[in-house]
């Protein structure tokens, strides 16, 4: 038997802004000493698979790598990349027909959201394993969570009764209202729907069949045309465009017979809002968590997160069940109690055209990241990173001329057609329109701090002449 984790990693994690936006969402957030999409490529591992399929967007494909290198005993990685989000059903229905490439029909697939926090892998391995016996018989298996509360956040699985077996599904709800959620806690007969599944490649694709022909239908147009070199998959935009935007409860869990759910005897979080991410950090003895240098009078039931670029201190005084977010470039401060209202804030700014929505503080490029430290009319000042052997690509600006300055590392700075070893200490002046490269020659990694001068500052101005990633 063939056992494939299939990590499903992406989505904007709206609810969690400022800390997570568009380019580094929510599978990239730090919570218990690594990233959620590194706990859940690590739970694959713990359950015994042969190989790993990540499913995630092609823009996130640098920032996945980089993720994936932290890791000592890495296992073998196959990325499937989308041009665009098209939810569960179309993600799950292509790493099916990988896996059925690669290992056949009876494969089976460990499906894993890449932005929950299970702290017990042992637990979990434990009920994974109770799901792949079902899988292995031909069933459609989901991992459901006994509601703590009724949350209207979360889909609903009812059964005969909540136990602690594996049982028949009698069906799949969405999102419910509130006194509907109260109604299902009161009967003792519902799960939370985790959206984690297990299932054999042929079984899925049997269930697409027969329940979301043409969703199917449409992912494999998409799989026939797909472009693979090494162990990276790209899809034609175009016949992407084409794939229904589907949940697989919709296109097939709510419809098929054969489906079964496995009691979640583990703690388990989507991290789906603020004070879900508050109760993973260690309380206080005034029930306050704070992930911050933080001082706190007669403060109660306060989640406090700061990302700095340098050491900041925050008070509190007199506040109670609040969540404050202090980023380089956003500050959020809500009650817990309205903290699903965040997404409406990100829809207002996004309204805007606010940068905030999209880019961090911090921004991730295939051969570093860049913070801004400061901005002006006239003039911003950046901290650029570069891992070693990497180099940004030969470009030039309309707009602005840029100043470099080298504080850690050893660089190659071209200029025109000359180029210049660069060591801590020395500068170089980039004149406005003239081509510049930057690249790490170092064993360490590379710090500089830009400073750009010009009318516009913004970041489309950059026409690249050549890439080693390929944005030309």
């Amino acid at each position: 038997m063939k056992l494939i984790a299939v990590v499903l990693s992406g989505g904007a994690g709206t609810r969690l802004w400022p800390a997570s936006r568009q380019a580094h969402p929510k599978p990239f957030m730090q919570l218990g000493g690594a990233s959620l999409f590194l706990q859940a490529i690590t739970r694959g591992q713990a359950c015994g698979t042969d190989d790993v399929v990540v499913v995630t967007n092609q823009d996130y494909l640098f920032l996945t790598r980089s993720e994936m290198r932290q890791l000592e005993d890495a296992p073998g990685v196959h990325y499937l990349l989308e041009p665009k989000g098209r939810n569960t059903a179309p993600a799950i229905a292509l790493a099916a027909l990988q896996c059925a490439k690669s290992h056949g029909d009876d494969a089976i697939m460990v499906v894993l959201p890449a932005d929950h926090l299970i702290p017990d892998t042992k637990a979990f391995v434990a009920c994974a394993l109770e799901a792949v016996e079902l899988a292995q018989k031909g069933q459609l298996a989901v991992f459901g969570v006994q509601p703590t509360s009724p949350d209207t956040g979360f889909g609903y699985i009812e059964v005969e009764h909540v136990s602690r077996e594996a049982q028949r599904v009698l069906r799949f709800v969405e999102k419910p209202d509130l006194p509907t959620a109260q109604q299902y806690l009161a009967t003792g007969r519902y799960y939370w729907n985790s959206g984690m599944f297990c299932f054999s490649a042929g079984a899925i694709l049997k269930a697409l069949a027969e329940y979301a022909p043409q969703a199917l239908e449409a992912a494999r147009r998409v799989f026939e045309a797909r472009q693979t070199t090494g162990d990276t998959t790209r899809f034609d935009a175009h016949a992407f465009s084409f794939l229904p935007d589907i949940s697989i409860d919709y296109a097939v869990m709510e419809k098929a017979s054969n489906v079964s759910v496995v009691p979640a005897r583990f703690g388990w979080s989507d991290v789906g809002s603020w004070p879900a991410v508050a109760q993973a950090h260690p309380q206080d003895a005034s029930g306050n968590t704070f992930a911050a240098d933080v001082v706190a009078l007669d403060t109660v039931g306060t989640h406090v997160q700061v990302e700095s670029h340098g050491p900041k201190v925050v008070a509190t005084v007199g506040v109670k069940d609040l969540v404050v977010v202090d980023t380089p470039d956003a500050l959020l401060v809500a009650h817990k109690s309205v903290a699903q209202k965040v997404k409406s804030v990100v829809d207002a700014l996004k309204a805007r055209n606010h940068e905030s929505t999209q880019l961090p503080a911090s921004v991730h490029r295939p051969w570093g990241t860049y913070a801004t430290l400061k901005e002006e009319p006239g003039y911003k000042v950046k901290r650029i990173t570069v891992t070693p052997g990497q180099s940004l690509s030969l470009q030039y600006h309309h707009q602005r001329a840029e100043h470099w300055v080298v504080v850690q590392g050893l660089a190659l700075v071209q200029i025109g057609d000359r180029e210049f070893r660069t060591e801590p200490g020395q500068s170089r002046y980039i004149p406005m329109k003239e081509k510049h490269r930057l690249t790490n020659i170092g064993t360490e990694e590379l710090v500089l701090i830009e400073v750009q001068c010009g009318s516009y500052l913004g970041e489309d101005d950059i026409v690249r002449l050549a890439d080693t990633y390929g944005r030309v």
